[in-house]
């Protein structure tokens, strides 16, 4: 079986607590994804709404290199870093993981146009534009009364087009997705966010969002958090969830963001490991060809065609 998953916080939690990522404690380390024929990973930094301005750069900057290090320290078993759809193609040819990199709250900029050029030189590939509250480019989808995106979010995803960095819509308000909708010059995601027809909750899509986002030739990644599933956040309840998007056309859209170490689960996914439950279940729910969609082939069609 074959994984790529749209988001995960494990950087984030490797480099608050100290640990490596071979053996954590956490939902994703190198040991339990050794069953996977392949496996590529977003890994983000997340930026919580507390933190603001240069903290908050020099904060990505931290987990940036704490996470780079710890890669070069697992002497080959550690996910190939990629920046582009050839190293993406190359390490897949030769039999390796793959790892990018990506920022979960556009706080991390701090305010500053000239950060967005100094992440994408990190190897920061995808921006997850806020968290659940308002930053400087605008305002999350918990922000009473949300608005859309603020005149420096509308530079900021302008300057996103022309670097060739993918915008996350994933935590965005209503009203910022549609800003985003006008703006964006080519596709865009939503990492990990569910169906809000199914389970309606403020950080779930709209129907009218998720065909905006297939029509455009993006994706959207599944996510395990039981609130957003519904429930106790079961793979049945994650199986509605798949099923509905993929009646509205997302067959080649959907794909997993289970925001690992990101969120509690309470279900029978545990953490990585588990995720050929999952697959098992879609599989025999939709099909092989569906199911390797999902899990995989969706995700790296896409990364591979959107950084050349």
């Amino acid at each position: 079986m074959k994984y790529f998953d749209l988001h995960c916080d494990t950087a984030s939690e490797c480099c608050k607590k100290g640990l490596g990522l071979s053996y954590n404690g956490l939902h994703i380390s190198l040991e339990k994804t050794e069953r996977f024929e392949r496996w590529a990973q977003v890994f983000a930094v997340w930026i919580s709404d507390d933190l603001r301005g240069e903290a908050a750069f020099r904060y990505f900057q931290e987990v940036t290199a704490d996470f780079k290090r710890k890669l070069s320290a697992e002497k080959g078993k550690a996910p190939v870093f990629c920046v582009d759809g050839p190293e993406l193609e190359k390490a897949d040819s030769a039999g390796k993981n793959m790892a990018l990199l990506s920022i979960e709250g556009g706080a991390a900029l701090g305010g500053e146009l000239s950060h967005l050029n100094e992440a994408w030189e990190t190897g920061v590939r995808l921006m997850t534009l806020t968290w659940n509250g308002p930053n400087e480019l605008g305002d999350g989808c918990m922000t009473p009364g949300a608005d859309g995106l603020a005149r420096f979010g509308k530079e900021v995803v302008k300057q996103m087009g022309e670097l060739g960095m993918v915008v996350d819509v994933s935590h965005l308000s209503e009203k910022g997705f549609w800003d985003v909708a006008r703006l964006a010059k080519g596709p865009f995601v939503a990492t990990h966010s569910d169906s809000k027809a199914v389970e309606d909750h403020p950080r779930n899509l709209t129907d009218d969002q998720f065909r905006e986002i297939a029509q455009r030739g993006g994706l959207v990644g599944l996510n395990l958090y039981a609130p957003f599933v519904g429930g106790e956040g079961s793979i049945d309840g994650l199986l509605r969830h798949a099923e509905h998007f993929l009646e509205l056309g997302g067959e080649g859209t959907v794909a997993v963001g289970a925001d690992f170490d990101g969120c509690k689960l309470r279900a029978e996914i545990q953490g990585v490991g588990d995720m050929g439950l999952l697959y098992d279940a879609m599989r025999a729910r939709f099909g092989e060809e569906i199911a390797d969609g999902i899990f995989f082939r969706n995700a790296y069609r896409f990364f591979t065609a959107a950084y050349r």
